[in-house]
Parts: structure tokens; sequence; C-alpha cells
């Protein structure tokens, strides 16, 4: 059995902050979870879990019409971005 260590509260935010960046350069599109993960460096599962936080705080929004689910940027915070980068 694999055990994980504990990740801080605060690296987990600076982790979700990654995942941010990686969702703003693909916006509009829609990417997996598999993508995300591979881009961070970071595990699918662990990778998952905290995109799942993320589009509980309506960060981001996740695309099921397909077999696997995809992600992206609400527009909300793309336009947050969007003022920050200029």
């Amino acid at each position: 059995m694999v055990y994980m260590s504990k990740i801080s509260e605060k690296k987990k935010d600076k982790i979700k902050g990654e995942i941010l960046g990686v969702l703003y350069e693909h916006f509009p599109k829609m990417i997996f979870t598999n993508k995300i993960a591979d881009e961070i460096a970071r595990n699918n599962e662990f990778v998952l879990k905290l995109l799942n936080e993320m589009e509980e705080l309506k960060w981001i929004k996740k695309n099921k019409r397909i077999a696997r689910t995809s992600w992206g940027l609400t527009l909300e915070i793309y336009n947050q971005y969007e003022k920050m980068a200029n």
C-alpha cells in the first residue's frame, strides 16, 4: 500500500493556483484531469480531489457531456485573471 504524506493547506492553495494557471492558458478550451496533472507534475487522483474542491468554490466548471470529465475556468475567474494580467 502506498501512503501519501500530508500536504499543508498552504501547499494545496499553491497547487490550486498552478491548476488555475493551466486552465487559464487553455481558456476557453476544457481539458482533462490527466492533462492538468501532467502539466503540474502531480498525481491524477490528487489533482481530481483539488479540482472537485475548486468546483465547489465556483472557481472552475466541469463538462460531463462525454465519457470523461473535462475542466475549465468559470468566466468570472477568467476575467479576474485578465485584470491581473493587465
